[in-house]
């Protein structure tokens, strides 16, 4: 328990493990002033037993006991305030921490994780580490303090039952540790079925239209379901496997108590314990078994917080790429890759590449699909690190630049349109936030969305819905186009933009990306003939590895790859080359 109150705090932060530290303190003055219930009856029970009463008595223990109310409800309300703002702050700075760090991981991360758990850690469980932790942490640490307070004033009344006492919570201890090594041992278990259950809700409730199309509901989606109850399954066995220690530690502390009680009034029988001091341990009894009980009570959920804590942590500690270089400015915008291997899960990816892609120019790149040709213009813009070989812009390797001076060279137009929750406006302003909204709408123009951004119920007002559904295909894409005009890097990728355009769309999409492209360095992955046939140069690759390279002219005349995609173009209009 002790080590996971520690990471508990050192995982806050140095400003909020601060304030933790300050409400421990203040803890400690609130269990001391709980504590002087024991001297201010003391003073009343002496002075009945000695037959000494008078108003002086009565004074003295109503001031004591005036003192502790007073001065405990103000402590109290300064410990709550600091535990509320050091744990919402702690929730508040992780999720932004895991934000920042999940911009310098590797992209196969997020192939490797699913949205799920990633969700579930920024979501759940900082919600959790907010509201239940704190309350946990606290509780347990004031717990134990108060507990600690009473045998120290039992030590000036009577030092065998103050042993006892330090016997009593040692046990405890010993218990509560064997808990929560139980509890650690079947955490992982725990953990997956919980995240396998969040990704298979939100699987479900993204998969809506298909579920409805096929009747997939109830008992008829069987993974759900069986997610469902996997996590009950085992978290039931969790709460079970930890039930007889949770009662263990119940039975410890009530033992405590009575065998104070009872060794109290044994000591006075004997008359080796005077009746005023018998009378003070009972009390004390009684005040340490409710203080450790309520420590042990949410000790029980001690578990909840390391789970937490080792979430968060697995994602902080996944290594990010070295984002340490220096804030370059390329000479000029020529990318060249050498030698470039690639390999993703053992998988090869991009063998043995070299290419080089001047200034200014359009540069198609096609290919089958699973070719690796969106990995390959990723790897331009370091959405991953290469293997071997090396890729340049400018003449400096892409891993001499900081990823944020990296990244400003380069916008990007994928196929699959994401949009925030947020304004049509502000959707625009991603690629540049301090832009005003003439110039929003100047973007919005050149891009063919002002008319229709008009239409809508607040024009740029419009708040989007979650990955722009309220949008068709067209205008999102047009949307994203604008994007990245605001941003007006040279370097343009388009990652088969026009895929899953409507023909009402095309004309204007493709009026759009002319104006986006204009005068910039342009790598397109398409399917569409007349996209690439204009380019300065195509690349056509094939398993990873470039098979030929050229113009259209040059290359439909070569037996090959582009040769074959063309003629089957020509046989059916519906042909793609992707």
């Amino acid at each position: 328990m002790i080590e996971v109150l520690k990471k508990f705090f050192d995982f806050c932060g140095n400003v909020n493990k601060k304030k933790f530290y300050i409400s421990i303190v203040l803890g400690v003055m609130m269990a001391f002033l709980e504590a002087l219930r024991i001297p201010a009856t003391y003073v009343v029970i002496k002075a009945i037993v000695g037959g000494s009463v008078n108003t002086n008595t009565g004074y003295i223990s109503l001031g004591i006991l005036l003192i502790s109310i007073v001065f405990t409800i103000i402590v109290k309300a300064k410990t709550t305030m600091l535990q509320t703002e050091a744990g919402y702050g702690t929730c508040a700075n992780k999720r932004i921490e895991i934000a920042e760090h999940m911009r310098y991981i590797p992209m196969g991360y997020f192939n490797e994780n699913s949205l799920g758990y990633i969700t579930s850690v920024t979501t759940n469980t900082m919600e959790a580490l907010a509201d239940v932790a704190t309350k946990v942490v606290m509780m347990t640490t004031q717990g134990l303090l108060t507990t600690l307070l009473i045998i120290c004033m039992m030590f000036t009344f009577d030092y065998r039952l103050a042993l006892i006492a330090v016997t009593g919570l040692l046990i405890f201890l010993a218990t509560n540790r064997y808990l929560q090594y139980r509890a650690l041992s079947v955490s992982e278990s725990k953990d997956n079925a919980d995240r396998t259950m969040v990704s298979s809700v939100l699987e479900y409730v993204q998969g809506m239209s298909e579920i409805k199309s096929y009747s997939l509901y109830g008992g008829e989606n069987k993974k759900l379901t069986e997610a469902i109850e996997n996590a009950s399954n085992v978290n039931f066995q969790m709460e079970k496997r930890l039930l007889p220690f949770m009662a263990l530690q119940i039975i410890i502390t009530k033992a405590t108590g009575v065998c104070l009680v009872a060794v109290s009034i044994y000591f006075y029988i004997n008359n080796s314990m005077s009746l005023e001091d018998c009378i003070m341990m009972l009390i004390c009894a009684f005040m340490m078994y409710s203080a450790l009980d309520s420590a042990g009570s949410f000790s029980a959920l001690i578990r909840s917080v390391n789970i937490a804590i080792e979430k968060a942590n697995s994602i902080l500690k996944i290594n990010p790429m070295d984002i340490n270089g220096d804030d370059i400015v390329p000479e000029n915008c020529n990318i060249d890759l050498e030698d470039v291997d690639f390999s993703y899960d053992k998988r090869k990816i991009i063998n043995n590449i070299s290419l080089h892609i001047e200034e200014g120019t359009t540069t198609a790149i096609v290919g089958p699909s699973g070719s690796g040709k969106t990995t390959l213009c990723r790897l331009m813009a370091r959405f991953w690190d290469v293997n071997s070989g090396s890729i340049k812009l400018g003449g400096k390797d892409v891993r001499d630049y900081s990823m944020d001076s990296l990244m400003k060279n380069f916008s990007f137009v994928f196929q699959s349109v994401y949009l925030f929750e947020d304004t049509v406006a502000n959707n625009i302003r991603f690629g540049n936030p301090d832009a005003s909204m003439d110039e929003v709408i100047k973007v919005a123009k050149k891009a063919c969305c002002h008319d229709f951004i008009m239409k809508l119920d607040k024009g740029y007002d419009t708040v989007i819905g979650e990955g722009g559904a309220s949008l068709s295909g067209g205008e999102k894409q047009r949307i994203s186009i604008a994007r990245a005009m605001m941003k007006s890097a040279p370097i343009i990728i388009l990652d088969e933009a026009t895929a899953n355009v409507d023909p009402e769309n095309e004309k204007e999409l493709v009026q759009a990306i002319e104006e986006l492209t204009r005068k910039k360095t342009v790598i397109m992955i398409a399917h569409r003939l007349k996209t690439v046939r204009n380019a300065d140069k195509i690349v056509v690759i094939d398993k990873g590895k470039i098979v030929q390279e050229g113009k259209h002219e040059e290359l439909i005349k070569q037996e090959g790859i582009y040769k074959t995609f063309i003629n089957a173009r020509e046989l059916a209009v519906s042909w793609k080359i992707a």
